[in-house]
Formats: C-alpha cells, structure tokens, sequence
C-alpha cells in the first residue's frame, strides 16, 4: 500500500513539475508574441507595369493586405493568417492577365498559397514560438515578391520584344546567326502582319 501511496505522490510531483515548467516557458514566451517585428521587405511590382495589373483587383487586395505583415507582431499575424489565406485563395482563382497566364506563374502563385496554409496552420497550435511564427512570416512575404518578381519579369521581357524591329531583308542567307529573340520577334512580327491583312481584306 505504502508503496502505491509514493508512486501515486511521486506522479503528482513530477507532472506538477512539468506544469511549472511549462507555465514559466509560457510566460516568457508571450511578450515576445506581441514585440512587432520588422520582417522581409517585399518586391513590388515596378512602377511602370503598375498599368498592367490595375485593373486586377485580388492582386491588389492581397499586395495591400500582405503590407501589413513587413511590420508586424506575431500574435497580430496569427490573427490575421486566416484572412490572408482566403485572399490568396481568392487571388489563385481569379482571372490571371493573358501574359501571366503561364505554368511558371501560376506555380510560384501555388507556392504562395501553401505558405499562407502554413502560416494560418500556426493557429491552431498553442505553444507555437514566436521565432517560429516570425520565420512563417518572411516564407510568405518571399512567396509574394516572388510571384511580382515574375509579373516585372514576363513584362520586361515583352517590352524588350516589342522594341526589337527585325528586317528579314538585312539578315542574309545564314538564319543560323539569328539568336532566339530575334527569331521570336519576326515570327510574331510576321503573324500580326499575316492577321492585320487578313483582317483588312475581310473589312473590305
């Protein structure tokens, strides 16, 4: 019987022991989750492709939304996880721009959005740290600035196109030496002509 009694006293102490510790770790845990930390600055997209994307408005939803994260306390981001989730949701299924209407694109969007699941994931866990809640926040921030980094991308690169005027006549016989672009430019160069033609005879 005695020996019941000890081990039954023995559990007690040590799950108290436990409690305490935890207790402590909590304690000092919480004003870190409420410090606001200043975390990844995010790639916008540049100035002169702002006309571009005006007119979709999840994407500005989401770039004004995701701000608010640069310099932010992790508690105050938990609380707001969910709702950036269902943004970016919202923004993975709107109508994408034809010249983002890409696999690379919609890839780097998907990498977003799993970074958002994490991030709201963190919710539900009580005993989440604060550095690991900060460390979720600038995955996502970098998820973001990628998917921009890939719309100042596919436009650079389409400006860049339309600049290049290619005459076939001072080409020469050897179409070996015509780089990739170039290749590229005279064939769209070529379709649109063919199409603006066809349009006109069809007109007339």
């Amino acid at each position: 019987m005695k020996h019941i009694l000890y081990l039954f006293l023995s559990l007690f102490l040590f799950s108290c022991g436990n409690n305490k510790k935890e207790t402590i770790k909590d304690r000092q845990e919480k004003p870190k989750r409420s410090v606001a930390t200043k975390h990844t600055g995010l790639i916008n997209v540049k100035p002169e492709f702002k006309n571009k994307i005006e007119n979709w408005q999840d994407l500005q939803t989401v770039t004004l939304f995701i701000k608010k994260f640069e310099n932010i306390s992790p508690n105050e981001a938990l609380i707001n996880a969910l709702e950036l989730r269902d943004l970016v949701v919202s923004l993975k299924d709107s109508e994408i721009p034809e010249f983002c209407d890409i696999p690379s694109f919609h890839a780097r969007v998907n990498v977003l959005h799993n970074e958002t699941l994490r991030l709201a994931d963190l919710t539900l866990i009580p005993a989440i740290t604060s550095q690991e809640v900060n460390l979720q926040i600038n995955k996502t921030i970098a998820a973001f600035s990628s998917v921009n980094s890939k719309i100042n991308t596919v436009y650079s690169k389409k400006r860049f196109e339309d600049a290049v005027v290619v005459k076939v006549d001072y080409i020469g016989i050897d179409s070996s030496m015509i780089d990739t672009t170039s290749k590229k430019s005279i064939k769209f160069k070529k379709r649109k002509k063919f199409m603006d033609k066809k349009n006109y005879i069809k007109k007339k």
